[in-house]
């Protein structure tokens, strides 16, 4: 049985497909259905459904709920920045929502074209140099003139809440300790809980980046383009870079892979590190972070499915052990 949920997004997913083609044909459709006004569930197909986004597709057209804790201010200016012509070429636009919305719904609910993603069966060609230009791109974004005021980069208080589930879920699970340390000794502003200090650039930022938040557009075969602006906003672009960082300095992802990502970005003139010099006093603090959120959700994850970390859950927990085990003198920023 399909939830009332996934019914509205297939409808609303169906609707901005047809109003996205100019001929009023979709190719999701069989002939003979176009521009029906209604739909069911079976009318779409159900990329993701999760609480913090639920995502149908109907043909070129996708429809998502955010997260019913979304906030509505800065969701809109995420979205017109999606759409501002500054991103053209670095963030998927939406598309208009059909008529007034949904309505009904505690979730918000957007539309957008349908990309194609990365495929994980072929790991070789996973877009790192794509991903790394697209980011110093969106990094080197004038801010002067967007829709504004900017949100934060929500990057930080992902981290937060991932430590938060953990706490809910795996408190007494015999890594939490090294977890929670490794949290503890993270500046305040790692953490969430201030702003970062003036010493560290700022950007507009993606806030949430891995391969799954590129897309090929136009599919199969378009240029790469970055999706999911849930957690955009200004902050430290470091963060952009923490995740692939924390899994080169835990060894899941090779070193060959890192350069080719870095260098990417440095030639493009990213501006989160240096060109020439070591990048990891401006990586150090979020890609422990990273680990640590990583490591928090390990946990979570694992113990709501009444099950043992798999070995990558169990090799960022290691990780992230080792990080509460420093010297705090081996750390670039002090914690706070």
């Amino acid at each position: 049985m399909f939830s009332p949920l996934i019914r509205t997004l297939a409808h609303v997913a169906r609707t901005a497909a047809h109003l996205s083609v100019p001929d009023g044909t979709c190719p999701a459709c069989e002939p003979g259905r176009i521009r029906v006004p209604t739909a069911t569930a079976t009318d779409g197909e159900t990329l993701a459904d999760r609480p913090d986004g639920t995502v149908v597709r109907h043909g070129p057209a996708v429809a998502k709920a955010h997260a019913s804790d979304t906030d509505p201010h800065g969701h809109r200016t995420r979205l017109a920045l999606a759409a501002h012509p500054a991103l053209a070429g670095i963030l998927l636009p939406p598309l208009p929502l059909p008529g007034t919305g949904p309505a009904g719904l505690t979730r918000p609910v957007t539309a957008w074209p349908y990309g194609a993603p990365v495929d994980p069966a072929d790991p070789d060609a996973a877009p790192w140099e794509d991903a790394g230009v697209l980011l110093a791109r969106l990094h080197r974004v004038e801010t002067a003139g967007l829709p504004g005021p900017l949100p934060p980069m929500r990057g930080p208080a992902k981290a937060a809440a991932a430590m938060a589930r953990m706490e809910d879920a795996a408190a007494d699970h015999p890594a939490a300790p090294g977890v929670r340390r490794a949290w503890e000794r993270l500046p305040a502003w790692a953490r969430g809980e201030a702003s970062s200090p003036h010493h560290r650039p700022r950007a507009l930022c993606h806030g949430d980046l891995h391969l799954g938040q590129l897309v090929r557009h136009p599919a199969p075969d378009g240029p790469w383009l970055l999706i999911d602006v849930d957690d955009l906003g200004l902050g430290d672009p470091a963060w952009d870079l923490a995740r692939p960082a924390a899994w080169y300095a835990a060894g899941l992802l090779p070193p060959e892979i890192w350069q080719r990502f870095l260098g990417a970005y440095t030639a493009a003139q990213g501006p989160a590190v240096p060109s020439r010099d070591d990048p990891w006093p401006q990586l150090d603090v979020p890609a422990r972070a990273l680990t640590v959120q990583t490591a928090a959700l390990a946990l979570a994850k694992s113990a709501a499915e009444h099950r043992q970390p798999d070995d990558v859950e169990s090799a960022v927990i290691d990780t992230c052990t080792r990080i509460a085990t420093l010297p705090p003198e081996l750390a670039c920023e002090p914690s706070s």
